[in-house]
Order: C-alpha cells, then structure tokens, then sequence
C-alpha cells in the first residue's frame, strides 16, 4: 500500500511536517508495511518556505527589515536557479511585534513590505533567475512600496525626499524614480503566487477588503486606499499606461497591493498559490504508483473548496486517477458537499475530541489516531464503501477509538 500524505498547516497548532509525520506514525502503527511518503504543502502562504525545503531546496537565513521596520530573522530557498519567498516571514502577521497579551500589535497605515524585497534581492544575489513570491498573511498595505525601495526605486515627496515606510505615508508621493531598480529584474521570471484577485482599489480592493484584518478602521480604509491611488498614478506617470491596466488585474490587491507592484513594475505572472506549491514540490510525480493521498487542513470550509490546499491536492490526485480523504481539526462542510467535491472521506479531530481547545494542544496525538483509524478503513475506503459520516461507522470508528 502507498499512500502519499499530503497536508497544509494546522494552523495554530501544528506545521504541515508535523501533521504528516503524526499521520504516518498512525498508519503505520497498524500497517508497518505501509510505503508512506511525506510531503507537506502549502498554498502560497504560511508554510510555503517549509514545503520548499522539504521538497528539497535549499533555505537560506537572512535577517531583514520587519513589517514595522525592526529587523526580523527570515529565509529564502533556493533550487537551480528557482527561489521560493515566502512574505510572511518577512513581512507578515506573524512577524510583527506582541502586546503583553501575545497578540500581534497592527499597524495597517506603517507596516511595509521591505523586507519581503530584501529576501528577492538576496535570492538573485544567489543566483535566482526564478522567483517565486508567495504573498500570504501580510501585515502591511503599502501596494508594495516597501518591496520596491528594497529593489532600488525611490519614492520621492515634492521636496525630493524619500518616503517613510508604510502605506499612509504614499498620500505625499510625489514622483517614482525607477532608475536604481535592480537591472537583473529583467532577465527574472517572476511568478506571483496568490490566490486572491482583488483589484487594488475600490470597495473589493486591497484597503476595503484586507485593511480592517490589519487594523485598519473605516476612515483609515479611505485613506489607504486615496493613498494607493496615489502610488498607482505615479507609477503610470513612470511606466505607462499598463500600470493601470495591472492595478484592476485579479491579484494586484493581494498582500496589500504587493501583487500590484509585482504584477506593474517586475513583469509578474500570477498563478494560484496552491497550484505553484503543488508543482515545485512534485506532487504529480510522486502520485505515480500511489493508493490513496491524504490531505487537509485545520479548518476544512467552504474556502478549502475556493482553491486551498485541500482542493488543489484533490484535483491533482484526481489527475492521476489516486482517490482521496481529507483530514482537518474541524469541518463546517456536509458529507454530501465533501463527496459532490471529491473526497472519500473527511477526518475531523473533533470526532475524537469535541472541545476545540483540546483539538489544538493535543493535534499531534489526535492526528496519529486519526492515521491510525484511516489505515484500519482502507479496505473499505478503496473498494467503495467509505463515508464522510463518522455516525456510519462500525466499532472501529473515532468515538468508539477513543472510548476504548
């Protein structure tokens, strides 16, 4: 039996790695014989560096500008010639500063994306002729000014001045001086992966849609979003016609209008974040041969079915012709709705365990008795009798599990 693990984040309890090695110990816990093979994933976000590395690349450590201009400890990957950024170490929620309580202090008008640059500008010191920027879970909503004065442009006030950081100070841009940008931008394949496609401005742009998740009330809303407007005309005024043209493509407000810097200024394609992950990492190759694929996340809903990790897996996977099961801390979704999509069957931890809070501290055990249970169901599973309703099983089901 092979059966590739495949799975995203738990997130807040555990790293993709670890959700498939807690897996693989249960399925083999039952079947020792089993070939199982590891690979987590990610869908452009959190996690993507991590799916890299464990797919081979080589990571590389950096410390650089963090979204509220403290220095902050990130890394790139690196594989002939292709590098992997993952913005969030740099320039994410995560990297931002905590309160006394442990929760991220927000700072939506001052937070940049600088350093998310500095990790693309090492990359092509390394030898990058590939990049891709994966763009999840961003602090800041400066439309990428932050990433561009890293590559060497200048965003000049009516003095002549350079622009502090952050997407509030943009209201005061004056001129865009592309001249000092990093000349090897030309000769590099960018690739934008990103699963939103917000425009950059208006009432579904990356202010309205995204600012209030970073701290951003209504009025300052409006004024990022003046403020974005502001740096697009500028940099129209620098490039042409075709900055405005990229400012309402779908993806240029992801990651506060990083994808809009990406897509104006570096010759950016965008590509579905999950779908960029999937490739690098091979999934496609390693399903040759495969029984079954497990993948999941912590919270399987309807944005799991909207182009997550867990739908390109099974899209994937059903490419090849390979059936696959979910796994997840909680599902909001019906067993009807799970196998109208696909899988074979969803594994939910709070069938084991219904209080949420055990569910995230105690993951890793769970997930193994999840393994566990999915390898005593698979002759059933693959000769066509699973269900996604744990209430159908037999007395080898969760509940009765973890009874005994």
């Amino acid at each position: 039996m092979r059966i590739v693990i495949a799975p995203d984040k738990f997130k807040g309890s555990l790293e993709a790695p670890d959700v498939a090695a807690a897996l693989a110990a249960g399925i083999r816990s039952v079947d020792p014989s089993a070939d199982v093979v590891r690979l987590p994933v990610a869908d452009g976000g959190e996690g993507t560096l991590e799916a890299a590395v464990g797919a081979g690349f080589t990571a590389f450590p950096l410390t650089v500008t963090g979204p509220v201009g403290e220095p902050v400890e990130a890394r790139f990957a690196l594989n002939d010639g292709t590098a992997v950024v993952e913005m969030a170490l740099a320039s994410g929620l995560a990297a931002l500063p905590v309160d006394e309580h442990g929760d991220p202090v927000l700072d939506a008008g001052g937070a940049t994306s600088r350093g998310t640059g500095e990790l693309v500008r090492a990359a092509l010191d390394a030898g990058a002729s590939r990049v891709l920027l994966g763009v999840g879970g961003s602090a800041c909503t400066d439309g990428g000014a932050g990433l561009l004065q890293a590559l060497g442009a200048r965003l000049l006030d009516a003095a002549g001045e350079e622009l502090p950081r952050g997407g509030a100070a943009l209201a005061r841009l004056d001129r865009v001086d592309l001249g000092g940008l990093d000349p090897r931008l030309a000769d590099t394949e960018v690739v934008l992966a990103a699963d939103v496609d917000h425009p950059l401005l208006g009432e579904h742009g990356a202010a309205a849609v995204f600012g209030p998740q970073k701290g951003a009330g209504p009025r300052q809303v409006r004024e990022l979003d003046d403020a974005l407007t502001v740096l697009r005309d500028r940099l129209a005024e620098a490039l042409g016609g075709t900055v405005t043209e990229a400012a309402a493509a779908p993806g240029a407000g992801a990651a506060g209008g990083v994808g809009f810097a990406a897509l104006a200024v570096l010759g950016a394609r965008r590509r579905p974040g999950v779908e960029v992950v999937l490739e690098f990492v091979g999934l496609a190759d390693l399903l040759d041969g495969a029984d079954l694929v497990v993948t999941g996340e912590g919270s399987l809903d309807e944005q799991s079915l909207g182009g997550k990790t867990p739908l390109g897996v099974l899209e994937t996977a059903r490419a090849a012709g390979v059936p696959a099961v979910a796994v997840c801390g909680r599902t909001t979704l019906e067993p009807r709705v799970l196998r109208d999509a696909g899988f074979l069957r969803a594994y939910a931890l709070t069938d084991l365990e219904p209080d949420p809070r055990t569910c995230m501290r105690e993951a890793g055990r769970l997930l193994e008795q999840v393994g566990a249970h999915l390898a005593r169901d698979l002759p059933a599973l693959l000769g066509g009798t699973g269900t996604t309703d744990p209430a159908a099983d037999d007395d080898r089901g969760p509940h009765r599990e973890e009874s005994r």
